[in-house]
Formats: C-alpha cells, structure tokens, sequence
C-alpha cells in the first residue's frame, strides 16, 4: 500500500502510520470522551485522525508534533486551527509541567510512534502526578506488556514501573488495515489511569527503576544472581523472597521490598 496518505508521504524515521478508518476514530473518541473544561492534549496529531473529531467537541486543544510539514498543515487547516494550541516539540524530551494552568491534570492521548513507545511511556510517568488519564494507541505486544501478570511471558519492567504509577485498562484492539501504511503488527488502545495514591510505599522511586532493569536484564537468571549486586541470598530470604524465583515472577509488591532493602543499606 502506498506511503502517501492525504498528500503526505509517511517518514518511517517519525514511526508514521495514519490512522483512516472512521469506525475506529469514532471508537476511540468515544473512549476518550472528550470534555471542554478538561485541558486536552494530542501527542503526535499527525495528519489529524483524531484531532478533527477531538476538537468538534472541544473549545481548544494542545498538540504535540515533531514533524514540521504536519505542524505547518495544522496551522492552516480550515476547520480547526484556532482551537488548536501547535506545539512542535520531540514528546520525548518535553517538559509537560509547562501545560499545567489553573490546577487542572492534563488528559493526553494520541496514536504513538510504535518506535518510540516505550522510551515515551517511562517518560510520561515522571508526570503521572499532573495528569487525570492518559489514552493512546499503541503496539498490541506493548499493550500485553503494560498489563501483564506476574509469570506471564510479557510481564517486564515496563510491566512492574507502569503498574507502580497507573492502573492499566486496554480497551479497544485496532487492526492494521485501519491505518496507512498498514503496520505490521497488530494495535490496541490502553487507558492509563495514574493512582491517587501509589500501591505499594517506596524510599526512593530511583531505586525500583534500578532494581528492576538489574533483574529483568538478565531475566534468564534466578534473582540470587541478577540481584546480587544489590541483595545477597540471606537478605532475599530475609524479605521472604525466594533467590530461586526469576525476574518475570516478583510482584510489584516484591520488587518494592527489594528497593526498600537497598534503599535501607546505603
């Protein structure tokens, strides 16, 4: 299928994929659920799938966009260019404390650069406390691995931090023919809901970042050795934790425990 979609030619360095079916768009609008006194922002509005119909229900809108041609195209755009709030700045290097006025949480969303999706989560979650809920559209593989259990094969690091942070709702799988190009993995939407209160209590947040890419770098290993940096063996039993278990079987809650431990030591 071609690259060209609405006269732009998707730039696979920005991880483009612009989403055309309508069915969808409306599917996920209507899960976002849009509301005018709520500070609104789009990551990556793109050729504006989503933004169009966003703004149809909104009064303005903040928008994130790195790729200079888009940003100029929204500038111009017929309908809503004087809703629009263009920001053009890497998502991942921006400081979204900047959007903060009047006290309200942002509500983010946005069809993510699947080549950037991880890296942009870590980073979102340093602002969880500023923000009221977080919609995006992502690779269905990172979807499993935001939500994933303990012992399942997709539970990670990703797994253990964005559990800390949000609770984690998938709420819509998208196929590929839904976008163009089409891409070569299959889509879902997840709904990321920060917690008022944090599940498990923490010294220091660095230290469970720390720990947990220790265990999950080398996941083959049993923790007794990807953690002995950190912990010995008594200290793990110590904790009532079995140094035989591997890095995909803690729980958040043990893997809090071991942070705190370390924490205690130093």
């Amino acid at each position: 299928m071609s690259k060209q979609h609405l006269g732009h030619t998707a730039r696979k360095r920005f991880g483009q994929n612009f989403l055309h079916d309508n069915y969808v768009i409306d599917q996920i609008v209507t899960v976002i659920g849009p509301q005018k006194d709520q500070h609104m922002v789009e990551i990556g509005p793109g050729l504006g799938a989503l933004t169009e119909p966003v703004c149809e229900l909104l009064d303005e809108l903040t928008v994130i966009e790195l790729d200079r041609d888009l940003a100029a195209r929204l500038r111009t755009h017929p309908f809503i260019a004087s809703k629009l709030t263009i920001i053009e700045a890497d998502a991942l290097k921006f400081d979204f404390s900047q959007l903060i006025s009047d006290d309200k949480p942002l509500r983010i969303f946005g069809n993510l650069p699947y080549n950037i999706s991880t890296p942009l989560m870590f980073h979102l979650f340093s602002f969880a406390n500023k923000v009221q809920d977080m919609h995006f559209m992502l690779q269905k593989e990172v979807v499993n691995r935001l939500a994933a259990s303990p012992g399942n094969k997709s539970y990670g690091r990703l797994s253990v931090m964005a559990q800390y942070h949000c609770q984690i709702i998938p709420v819509l799988h998208v196929p590929p023919g839904a976008f163009n190009p089409p891409p070569k993995v299959d889509s879902a939407v997840v709904r990321l809901v920060p917690h008022q209160q944090k599940p498990v209590t923490l010294i220091n947040e660095e230290t469970l970042h720390k720990v947990c890419a220790q265990a999950f770098n080398q996941r083959r290993k049993t923790i007794r050795n990807s953690l002995k940096e950190s912990l010995t063996e008594q200290q793990l039993i110590d904790l009532d934790i079995n140094p035989e278990l591997r890095a995909e079987n803690l729980s958040l809650e043990q893997y809090a425990k071991i942070a705190n431990a370390v924490d205690s030591l130093t």
